[in-house]
Order: structure tokens, then sequence, then C-alpha cells
């Protein structure tokens, strides 16, 4: 039964339903796909849902309960997007296609100019990776470059930093984009085509930033860490993958020691090869977006409206980079089964909180609450891009995870959507909405993040020192991004 009858009761329902949520994840630590899961439930109840509509019945019936369409609707247009994503990124990591990179970038803007090719590292690499991911691979580069020219790490390392940060909230194939695009039902063109408008000006500013305060706070090259570092790059360049012809036996994972200890020359990976596998993808998505609008129906535009969908555009890339950096490079097909095994293990937890947000946003709608929150915010005057990022940020600040603070936004926002005066939003419009929520989501990075321990551990900051730096990167970051998808949003309806 309803806690309190009416639009009263609906309120506070979704009221008690967040701080059930926060308190689950921050106090209790619970983990947040069973606090999402739980919530939603509470939430069902207590706005008056019955079990069978939540759950279903023993026997089968025409009607999906709420947590199976939450769930399946969700996952059934992100889960692939993600698991290519990840193998993508995956093979570039592994084949030194960043070390390639930023060496190529290193050389093109000179010494003096060392931060903003750290930077445009950050954002070419950034796009197939996770955040984390491109920390550690990344890392040793920037100890290199601070090292050499004896200036503070936060001067190389912030940049990438920003980098690697806009690309994970902002652009597919990363999870919370991907995920609010599939709540809001946003074609990922538009995302990727809103995320880079409103992206590139906020890493822009996050640059001005880091060249700003790495000058006037000195962080050395944690010792510790670049010595681990370069023992760690030996021992994984001494055991390069066997090298062979194309579909050669071997174990997966198996390895051929180079003589003597030292590393096996393996050719680095071209810069227009790089950059072809990482924008492949990209282009064919952008090229289906906008087919859709600018040609009539045809066969040319079902073609490129094929090639275009995610799920293709994807698996194009993927087998590319199969192809160009592992096949021809001298790796058997055992040793790319084994890297795009191994990289999908992490991905499992991603799912089920996004799933688990899907559900959240599946009870909001059925049990009415999203339809009374629609009302009055309407009745307020607030725009729904306003409300989605202030959302963002206080479940950000409040709990730390960026994914749990997109996926809960996302989960309330969405109905919002479609049952207030923004129904008739266009796909550009509603894209950026999910940029603002992508924006809120990393406002103010603090000790409950992890994110924020593995940069001041990473690069040797101070807690104090990270808070002027990385905290402050991040809020910029945040800050600006949503201005511009906020001025965005007035002239496109």
């Amino acid at each position: 039964m309803a806690l309190v009858p009416g639009t009263a009761g609906l309120l506070t329902v979704a009221a008690l339903g967040i701080a059930l949520l926060l308190l689950l994840i921050i106090k209790v630590r619970l983990q947040p796909f069973v606090a999402l899961l739980a919530v939603s439930v509470a939430v069902g109840l207590g706005a008056g849902l019955s079990v069978t509509e939540l759950f279903g019945t023993v026997q089968k019936s025409g009607a999906v309960p709420l947590v199976e369409a939450g769930m399946g609707g969700t996952l059934g247009h992100i889960a692939v997007i993600i698991g290519l994503g990840t193998m993508l990124g995956s093979v570039l990591e592994v084949s030194g296609g960043a070390e390639a990179l930023s060496a190529r970038l290193l050389a093109l803007f000179g010494e003096r100019r060392a931060p903003l090719a750290m930077g445009v590292t950050g954002v070419l690499f950034g796009i197939p990776v996770f955040f984390d991911v491109g920390i550690f691979v990344l890392a040793p580069i920037v100890y290199a470059a601070a090292r050499r020219s004896g200036k503070s790490i936060l001067l190389y390392a912030l940049p990438l930093l920003a980098g690697l940060s806009m690309t994970h909230a902002f652009l597919p194939p990363h999870p919370g984009p991907v995920a609010a695009a599939g709540l809001l039902h946003v074609d990922l063109g538009w995302v990727i085509l809103m995320g880079a408008a409103a992206g590139v000006p906020a890493v822009l500013a996050a640059w001005g930033y880091a060249a700003w305060i790495g000058r006037r706070v000195f962080v050395p090259v944690p010792a510790d860490m670049a010595e681990a570092a370069e023992e760690a790059k030996r021992a994984v360049t001494a055991q390069s993958p066997v090298p062979g012809k194309p579909g050669e036996a071997g174990e997966p994972g198996e390895r051929a020691a180079a003589p003597e200890g030292r590393a096996a020359p393996e050719k680095p990976v071209a810069l227009g090869t790089l950059l072809a596998v990482i924008g492949t993808p990209l282009l064919l998505i952008l090229l289906a977006t906008f087919s859709s609008v600018a040609f009539a129906p045809s066969t040319a535009r079902s073609v490129v409206e094929f090639f275009g969908h995610p799920f293709v555009a994807l698996t194009i890339a993927l087998l590319l980079a199969y192809w160009l950096l592992g096949l021809r490079r001298g790796w058997s097909r055992a040793s790319l089964e084994a890297v795009s095994t191994a990289s999908l293990k992490p991905v499992g937890n991603i799912l089920l909180v996004v799933g688990a947000g899907g559900i959240f946003g599946a009870v909001l709608k059925g049990s009415g609450v999203a339809q009374a929150l629609a009302g009055t915010f309407d009745g307020a005057g607030l725009p729904v891009i306003v409300l989605a990022w202030l959302l963002a940020v206080v479940l950000r600040v409040a709990q730390g995870s960026a994914t749990v603070a997109i996926v809960t936004t996302a989960g309330i926002v969405a109905p919002l959507l479609s049952g207030s005066a923004s129904s008739s939003s266009s796909q550009a419009h509603l894209a950026l909405v999910i940029v603002a929520i992508s924006a809120g989501s990393i406002f103010a990075s603090h000790v409950n993040d992890g994110g924020f321990w593995m940069v001041a551990k990473y690069f040797g900051i101070p807690e104090r020192e990270t808070l002027k730096s990385w905290t402050v990167l991040e809020s910029v970051l945040s800050v600006a991004g949503f201005a511009v998808a906020g001025a965005l949003s007035v002239v496109i309806p």
C-alpha cells in the first residue's frame, strides 16, 4: 500500500527512496547493484505496486513484470556495445597502441608542449579504453616526461587525466553515456556529437586549469612508482606475443621470451593505424545518424544505417583491431581470444549496476512516481536539463560512483522527459540532457571516489594537493561541460 495517498505521497516515496539508496551505499557499504535493486523494490511497494506487477507470477502471462522489463530493456541495448567496446580497448592497450600514440604526439608537439601532447593522448586513447586502464597504461609516459623536464608531475598528469575523464564520462562506448542513451532512448550518434560539442570546450577549460595549478604546486615524480612501472614494462616487453603467421597454433597467453632477457623487438604501431581503429566506429555511427536526417528512405540509406548501427560499427572496428594490431603483427588467434576474454571479466559489475538502474527507472514510471515528479518540476519551471545536472551532482558527491550517479539520475529523468513538456524534444536535445547527466556525474571527485585514490597513489600526489588539483579539475570539467550543454539546449529544441 502507498504510504501517503496522492502526489504528495508519491513525492515522499521518491525522496525516501533516494535517501535510502545513499544510506545503503555510503553507510551500509552495500554493493551498488544490490542497493539499487532493493531500493527499486521498496519504492515500488511504497508507491502501491503489487508483487505481481513487480515480479510477475509463477504462471506465464502476457504482462511483463517491471523488474524484467527494466533489466532486459536496458541491457538488451547496451550490453553488446559495452562488451565490444571493452574488447576493442583491450586490444589497443595490449598492442602498445597507447605508447605509440603518445610517443608520436610528443614528437609532434615537442618538449615545450609536452603537457598538451599528454592531453591529446588522453582524449584519443580515452575514447576506446576505461579511465583506470588509461592511467595504468599511460602513467609511465607521464613519469618519463616529468622526469626529463624536472617540473611538477601535475603539469603532465592533469591534462592526461582531463582527457581520459572527459571521454569516459561524455562519449560512447563508455558505460555511463551508453547506459543513459539506452534509458532515454537516444541514438548514440547524437550522444557522440553532443558529447564532443560539450566535451571539447570542457577539456580545454580543464587544460587551462591544469597549466595554472601545475606551475604553482610542485609534486615530484614518485620514485617507487616510476621504478615499478619500468620494471613491469620490461617484464611485459620481454615476453611479447608469439610471432608467427596468422592463425598459428598456440595456447592462450603463450609467450616467446627474448634472448638474454632483452625485450623482443616489435614494430611500433603506426599512428594512422591507431586513428583508423579508433575513428572507424565513431565515423560509421555518425554517418548513420545523419543519413536518417539528410536522406530520404532508399537502399543506400539502409546500407549506411546498417554499417552505422553501433553493434555493426563496433564489430567492424574490433575486427580491424584484431587484424591490424594483432594478426598482422604476429599474434596468434589464441592470444587474441585470451586478451578479449580477459578484458570482459570486469564488465559484469558494470552491467549489473546499469541493469539495476533500468529497473529503478521502470519502477518509477510504472508506479506513477515519475509522473508526479514531472508535474512538480514542470510547475516549478525548472528545466529538465538543469534538474538532471543537479541530481547527478548530488548523487556523485554523496556516494562517489559516477556510474551509479548516471544510471540513477537517468532512471529518474527518463520518465520525466516522456511525461512533461519535454516529451516533444528532439534526439539532439535529449542527447544534451545525457551530457548534463554525465557532466554532473564527475563533479568534485573526493575521498569517497575510487578514482581520487587511484590518481593520488599512482602519481604520488598528497591528499591535500589531490583535492587542490584533481578534485577541482573534475569540477571544472563538470561545470564547463554543463554550461555548454545548457547553452546548446536553448537553441536546440
